[in-house]
């Protein structure tokens, strides 16, 4: 199969384009013929060695990628509910697998997209993330019907799947952030916020508006502005650390004083702790994106262009993702499930 590794821990340029031996799938999984691996923030940071001394976690050299879409190539024993040929999406468990011609997935991690005719390219960018937004809007954050949801960097891969997924849940409303230079994006998305301000000038934006649930990926003095932007009882989800602000603490008695909670979501940690939530997060997320609320911008790039992809990750240029083929077709759309 054809594959992108990373070499060793360090800069883009240690991702390469390998010829790699087929995987053959063990009981319980199959192997799929992807068509399309979407590219997160956190292959950056497996790929940066960041979580090189995890236990569990891959080491060069190795296969990064998590969210893959394509279609069923071999059953592995045991396994019944999927064909050879069907359109799948799939999730890893261990962060690694996903930039290759030929993935590995346990089937209770992988969704028919079948029924609902979603292009795979969106697909990948979005259900997966949905899928995890759900977990974490459900299962986390405990979100109620009529409450209200802030989400920092709103325009993120990861962020941009909590609007339509709070939507379907019931949330009264919900309100992004994004940095200044991404307020001309925001002006156009069709992501289902109410609206979309300027983090820099939350207090001017917003006013005393607080909110019940806020999702904050972002991290360092973002982190802070959120707590200080929850309800008394709310909930804050920490989703990420894109800042890259690996310092920042929380001050606890103020938790106990305004009765806020703050939570920490890593899919990575809980999905092999509470694998029995995966299945209906991705039909929920499934469902969402075929009611149009997963219409995000695409870039796709072929595998020879990894290196690429990695740098603007790093940049945090794009708006909506960037994934990967393993042929050489590229280019640029705002796509959805309709």
């Amino acid at each position: 199969m054809r594959a992108v590794q990373i070499t060793a821990f360090g800069e883009p340029s240690v991702l390469s384009v390998a010829e790699l031996p087929d995987p053959v799938p063990g009981p319980g999984q199959i192997t799929i013929d992807v068509s399309h691996a979407a590219v997160g923030l956190i292959d950056v940071f497996m790929r940066q060695g960041l979580f090189g001394d995890r236990p569990g976690l891959p080491r060069p050299p190795f296969v990064p990628g998590l969210e893959v879409a394509g279609t069923v190539r071999e059953l592995g024993e045991g396994v019944t509910g999927f064909a050879i040929g069907e359109p799948v999406v799939s999730m890893s468990a261990t962060g690694a697998g996903g930039y290759a011609s030929i993935s590995v997935a346990d089937t209770a991690l992988v969704a028919s997209t079948q029924r609902y005719g979603i292009d795979p390219a969106v697909a990948v960018a979005v259900v997966p993330n949905a899928a995890m937004a759900h977990v974490a809007l459900t299962r986390v954050a405990h979100l109620a019907e009529g409450e209200s949801v802030l989400v920092q960097g709103a325009l993120g891969g990861f962020s941009a799947a909590f609007p339509g997924i709070a939507r379907r849940l019931g949330a009264a409303r919900v309100v992004g952030t994004v940095r200044r230079g991404k307020l001309a994006a925001a002006a156009v998305t069709k992501l289902p916020y109410d609206t979309i301000v300027d983090s820099a000038d939350l207090s001017g934006a917003l006013g005393e508006e607080k909110f019940d649930v806020i999702v904050d990926p972002v991290g360092g003095d973002v982190r802070t502005h959120s707590l200080a932007l929850l309800k008394a009882g709310g909930r804050l989800i920490v989703a990420g650390n894109a800042g890259g602000d690996w310092s920042h603490q929380v001050d606890t008695n103020q938790l106990w004083l305004t009765g806020t909670t703050v939570a920490g979501f890593n899919a990575g940690a809980y999905l092999p702790a509470h694998p029995q939530v995966v299945r209906p997060a991705l039909e929920a997320a499934l469902a969402a994106v075929a009611a149009g609320l997963g219409e995000t911008e695409i870039d796709v790039l072929p595998f020879a262009e990894a290196v690429t992809a990695h740098e603007r990750m790093e940049r945090r240029e794009p708006v909506g993702r960037i994934v990967l083929v393993p042929g050489e077709d590229s280019g640029r759309a705002r796509l959805s499930a309709a």
